[in-house]
């Protein structure tokens, strides 16, 4: 499997999943933006590990809910790198615990805002550039088990992820003649900054993985070599899927009802 000559933007690429996913692509010979809404170092730890692997990377601040900054994205991207192959769309914001009654219409509006329009506003541009050049390119969503299973205390984020997984179908069907495959991945408890609490605490951590099947969280490398699966040749016949990595925790709703 190779990614050699390809060129990727991955959002919200500087901790997490989204680091690991620059990191794994451009293992396979991508060039990558790598993008950050605050943490310069972060992203500039991604660009290192871009640059070990012997590729080249840009690191860019972007705020994806303006749609300006989404453009600047791009643009900068097809002047340093080259006209991207692969769009990964990670950059989000976590539910908070706040219940739909008692939200605030600004922060209703910033889950969907970062979660919804961000990846709408870098589809939607991704799929001009590629039509420009004859077609063919990779778009990978991450969403996460919520795009099916709903959370209390997440009704901004639920929508967001159900959201972005039927923007994911429509998309599937609307430039399969470009040659352009849209696929999500959608992942369950997975050892990153945002669940901070089970990485500093073993016994926080043990009694949210308590429930998992596979009785532990995921990593973010094994997620990025799902997204690099994906980003791939070999998933040429894959389009419009969502991919749920989360040790099988979506089998478990209805246990003990």
């Amino acid at each position: 499997m190779t990614l050699a000559g390809s060129t990727a933007i991955v959002t919200g690429s500087d901790s997490g999943i989204g680091q690991a996913i620059a990191g794994e692509l451009a293992g396979l010979g991508a060039d990558v933006c790598v993008t950050f809404h605050t943490d310069e170092a972060g992203a500039n730890v991604t660009r290192s590990i871009v640059e070990a692997a012997g590729r080249r990377a840009i690191v860019m601040q972007i705020d994806v809910r303006d749609e300006r900054d989404v453009e600047r994205m791009f643009d900068r991207t097809i002047s340093e790198l080259s006209t991207p192959d692969i769009l990964v769309n990670n950059a989000a914001v976590n539910a908070d615990g706040t219940h739909v009654v008692d939200m605030a219409t600004d922060a209703w509006d910033n889950v969907l805002r970062t979660n919804l329009y961000g990846p709408f506003f870098a589809c939607r541009r991704f799929i001009r550039e590629r039509r420009a050049h004859g077609g063919g390119g990779r778009i990978i969503n991450i969403t996460s088990v919520h795009e099916e299973i709903p959370m209390e205390g997440a009704g901004a984020y639920d929508a967001t992820k159900g959201g972005v997984r039927m923007l994911t179908r429509t998309l599937a069907l609307e430039v399969a003649a470009d040659r352009i495959t849209v696929n999500n991945i959608a992942p369950g408890m997975i050892l990153t900054p945002m669940n901070q609490e089970a990485l500093d605490d073993p016994d926080s951590r043990a009694e949210k993985t308590r429930h998992i099947p596979w009785k532990r969280a995921g990593r973010p490398e094994e997620v990025a070599k799902l997204a690099a699966y994906l980003a791939s040749s070999d998933a040429d016949y894959v389009t419009g899927a969502s991919f749920f990595i989360d040790g099988g925790l979506r089998m478990m709703m209805g246990q003990d009802a």
